[in-house]
């Protein structure tokens, strides 16, 4: 399972950097909010397609209508990503988009695991993975540069 795993990641990865080519282009056609409008409405379709498929019932939808309204805060961050993903792919290119939205989790994901935010178990962050994020902060800046 881990390999799979792994691989899953991976893929992920590339799909996130193909991602942002495409929306680029589509809001470079159709305008930034209509891209925005017509992916996400297909990825919502799509997912929602994927767990009929798997489950069979639309249970776990009702399920998570259930719990507490911060807890949807993931459907505003999507929209946040993609919008920003559409807006900069085509005005500063794809490495540039992808390690500054890369940088951005990065230093938030130190903050959360610092200060255990959100429910998040608390997970030390010494100076190395300090160091890391400030490096990775230089590369992603370096990134604009052309």
């Amino acid at each position: 399972m881990g390999v799979l795993v792994v691989l899953f990641a991976i893929v992920a990865g590339v799909a996130g950097s193909v991602q942002v080519v495409v929306m680029a282009k589509l809001g470079d056609r159709v305008g930034v909010l209509g891209a925005l409008a017509w992916a996400t409405t297909l990825a919502a379709l799509l997912a929602v397609a994927l767990l009929l498929v798997a489950k069979q019932s639309l249970g776990p939808f009702a399920d998570a209508a259930r719990e507490p309204v911060w807890l949807w805060s993931g459907a505003i961050m999507s929209v946040i990503i993609v919008l920003a993903i559409t807006v900069a792919g085509s005005r500063i290119g794809v490495i540039a988009t992808i390690s500054l939205l890369l940088a951005g989790q990065f230093a938030a994901g130190a903050v959360i695991d610092r200060y255990g935010l959100l429910g998040a178990e608390r997970v030390s962050v010494g100076w190395l993975r300090v160091v890391g994020i400030v490096l990775l902060g230089v590369g992603a800046g370096l990134t604009l540069k052309k």
